[in-house]
């Protein structure tokens, strides 16, 4: 009897050290995998970083570290016209795109019912996102072609606006559904205590929706920079002599191969969407958004 008693003790003892062994190995397999994403991702940006500093005269042949790639793409008046062209698209889109976006969110999220408007706008947006680039470039050029021609409205033969107004175009609905997922979770008790205190609309929106919403709008805001920054097909498209961006120029480098001046401007646009994403960290850290909030919000970007 004592035998049995010592074996049955035994054996739920193994089974206790079984499952804790357990978890040890699903968390090594799970560090293990999460190691290999970030290679996976981050490898690339890694090798580009590095080949910024060959000397070569192509980039994909190493000859030797140096800063002649940067100082050669700083000296090329074209480099730094696109460059420059890229960053004003970029802002542009990014600041036409986040106060549309935000009053299509905000319009969205304060309809509480589910009417025939706010599923026409749902789905008119989603087609906006899921439309292939193509797609919104073969139409976009004929629809400035004709703005600017047909109709006499000459700022949309300017290069510049042709570019806001396309990247903007793709962008606000990125901005909109990233809102309206922020204010839908708005507690609506705060707006009508403010209401019945006699607090008049503007002033409720200045002092309660607005900074609920700021997350939101800094991650749709970036989100719109960034995705202004990696257009290649539309701004190919919609480009007008004079205001070609950075993609475009690296797209039609590929004909004489690509130099180290493209990975060292690359690497320097790279540093600038870091800063960037550190500048909105920090407004949304002085905000009051908490670690997890800030997580949240721009994943959801």
């Amino acid at each position: 009897m004592l035998a049995v008693r010592s074996d049955t003790g035994h054996n739920a003892r193994r089974r206790t050290v079984r499952r804790r062994r357990r978890p040890d190995g699903v968390r090594i397999g799970l560090t293990v995998w999460g190691v290999l994403v970030f290679a996976f991702l981050f490898l690339p940006i890694l090798v580009m970083l590095v080949y910024s500093f060959n000397t070569g005269r192509l980039l994909a042949t190493w000859q030797g570290f140096g800063f002649d790639a940067y100082a050669a793409a700083w000296a090329s008046p074209v480099i730094r016209s696109s460059v420059i062209t890229s960053l004003e698209a970029a802002v542009g889109a990014a600041v036409l795109s986040t106060v549309l976006g935000t009053l299509g969110g905000l319009a969205l999220a304060r309809s509480k019912a589910k009417t025939s408007w706010v599923l026409w706008a749902t789905l008119l947006l989603s087609i906006t996102l899921f439309t292939p680039e193509i797609v919104d470039a073969v139409s976009m050029l004929p629809w400035f072609v004709s703005l600017g021609t047909d109709f006499g409205i000459g700022i949309f033969s300017n290069g510049m606006v042709r570019l806001v107004v396309a990247h903007a175009v793709l962008s606000v609905a990125v901005v909109t559904f990233i809102v309206r997922a922020r204010m839908q979770g708005m507690d609506e008790a705060l707006e009508e205590a403010a209401a019945d205190l006699y607090a008049p609309p503007l002033k409720r929106f200045w002092q309660i929706t607005l900074p609920v919403a700021s997350p939101a709008i800094w991650a749709g805001a970036l989100m719109s920079f960034t995705l202004s920054l990696d257009n290649t097909i539309v701004s190919s498209f919609v480009q007008v002599p004079g205001s070609t961006p950075w993609p475009v120029y690296i797209f039609s480098s590929l004909r004489v191969g690509l130099r180290p001046e493209i990975a060292a401007v690359s690497a320097v646009m790279f540093v600038l969407t870091l800063f960037a994403l550190a500048v909105v960290g920090f407004v949304l850290r002085r905000s009051g958004a908490s670690t997890e909030e800030m997580a949240k919000t721009l994943a959801s970007a």
